[in-house]
């Protein structure tokens, strides 16, 4: 029998139009979910959530509980990689979006300290934990949707619209709790206003099940499943025969999550302290109004998201790996400039700042959805994929989001910035050890 008269090749095939607004619908929601908690950890759990009496305590632990979903993402990768190579994306997805979904729901109707006591704190971590779980299963089905229907020579291009889900959410989270605010008033929104974003996420999640509901499975799917490719225990068996992608891969996306993490949560924190200096001496906080670094940060969400289609592009035409390491060494060389263009900064540099800063976030972040489906044979793609981009944020956005700021204090800005650079280093390392995957066939690998 002919390749072109099996099922696989008969059966019905995703348009473009489906496979970029699926992949992008999705990843948007998912990401709007998590970023909703961040800028809510940032500026109201510290009080709803947990004892009064020391601020900086309060915020502490409120920034502790981000980390949580971080380390829960590899298990949601784990799990929802699993039935992603065992069972095809397209089901895994709609599961992974009712989990982040329900969980950010739930968070939005949460009692709160004054009420319930610690069980509000716990309860909070628990549907974190739920967010993170979820999450760590859609970025993988998103890309595999993406890369997997895409013409050969543009799965880079492809690629970029899951990737688009992470700006669109930025912005759609702060602009939600940017409009909340200035409807409400600040004491309004930090005493219950702050539960409308969450409540909202339930029409999104409704948005986002019509449209992949309609999605049919790659066929790149259904070949490996009509060649009987399908392995028991996908997860095992990255870890067993594929082990030395799997830490290319998190090294690779390691420097995109720092970058990132230090450009939402620390410099977002940083910004809204009020300006003071630490025992050693370093300044702590830029005193910015809390709505006006909002509006900064909707700008910059904006060249977030038009540098990662940009980032996509270029890595299909100059290749996954020399594009990548240009942006990590000018990623290197950000950071250490970092002292001399971020402290003592004022709305417009601040504005400057920040907008450079999702340049390079764009340009990094955009070529990830191609690239790291790229490093795994079909079998395993989705968990290998995912392993690889969840396991990276443990070591690329938990640790600094905690660590950053007692960095700072102890070291400055300058510090921090060298700790971005340290991380570029390790990034370069697995790109100069990684194979060039442009004009790789997904087919046969």
């Amino acid at each position: 029998m002919s390749a072109s008269a099996t099922p696989a090749a008969s059966a019905p095939a995703n348009t473009p139009r489906q496979v970029a607004i699926a992949s992008l619908v999705g990843t948007a929601i998912e990401f709007y979910d998590y970023y909703i908690y961040a800028a809510a950890a940032v500026l109201v759990f510290n009080s709803q959530f947990f004892p009064k009496g020391n601020d900086s305590v309060a915020m502490l632990a409120s920034l502790s509980t981000l980390a949580l979903a971080f380390l829960a993402r590899p298990f949601g990768s784990a799990l929802f990689g699993h039935f992603g190579d065992k069972l095809g994306r397209k089901q895994t997805l709609v599961a992974s979006l009712l989990t982040m979904g329900l969980s950010t729901v739930a968070i939005g109707l949460l009692p709160t300290y004054d009420s319930i006591g610690l069980w509000a704190p716990v309860l909070l971590c628990i549907f974190r934990i739920g967010q993170g779980i979820g999450l760590g299963g859609e970025w993988g089905g998103a890309a595999l949707v993406a890369t997997e229907n895409a013409p050969q020579g543009k799965r880079g291009w492809f690629g970029s619209f899951p990737q688009l889900g992470a700006p669109i959410g930025l912005f759609a989270a702060n602009g939600v709790f940017f409009l909340v605010t200035a409807w409400l008033g600040v004491e309004a929104m930090v005493e219950w206003g702050w539960r409308i974003p969450f409540l909202l996420s339930i029409v999104l999640v409704g948005v986002g099940l019509y449209v992949r509901l309609n999605l049919h499975e790659s066929r790149v799917f259904r070949q490996a499943e009509e060649a009987g490719r399908k392995v028991h225990a996908p997860v095992g068996v990255v870890f067993s025969k594929h082990g030395v992608a799997l830490l290319q891969g998190t090294l690779i996306m390691t420097t995109t999550y720092v970058l990132f993490y230090l450009m939402t949560a620390f410099v977002q924190v940083y910004s809204k302290s009020a300006v003071a200096l630490s025992a050693a001496g370093h300044v702590l906080g830029l005193g910015i109004p809390a709505n006006t670094f909002t509006g900064i940060l909707l700008v910059g969400a904006i060249v977030f998201g038009i540098c990662t289609s940009l980032g996509g592009v270029l890595a299909d035409r100059l290749g996954r790996r020399r594009w990548l390491t240009l942006v990590t060494l000018a990623i290197a060389a950000f950071g250490l400039a970092m002292p001399y263009t971020l402290e003592g900064a004022t709305p417009g540099p601040l504005l400057a700042f920040v907008c450079v800063g999702f340049v390079l976030m764009g340009a990094t972040f955009g070529p990830m959805a191609a690239l790291l489906p790229e490093l795994f044979p079909t079998e395993v793609r989705y968990s290998g994929a995912s392993l690889a981009y969840n396991l990276a944020s443990i070591v690329g956005a938990s640790v600094p989001t905690l660590v950053a700021l007692q960095i700072n204090a102890s070291h400055g800005l300058s510090g921090v910035g060298l700790y971005l650079a340290a991380n570029c280093l390790l990034t370069l390392a697995a790109l100069a050890a990684t194979r060039e995957t442009r004009d790789l066939d997904l087919s046969r690998v």
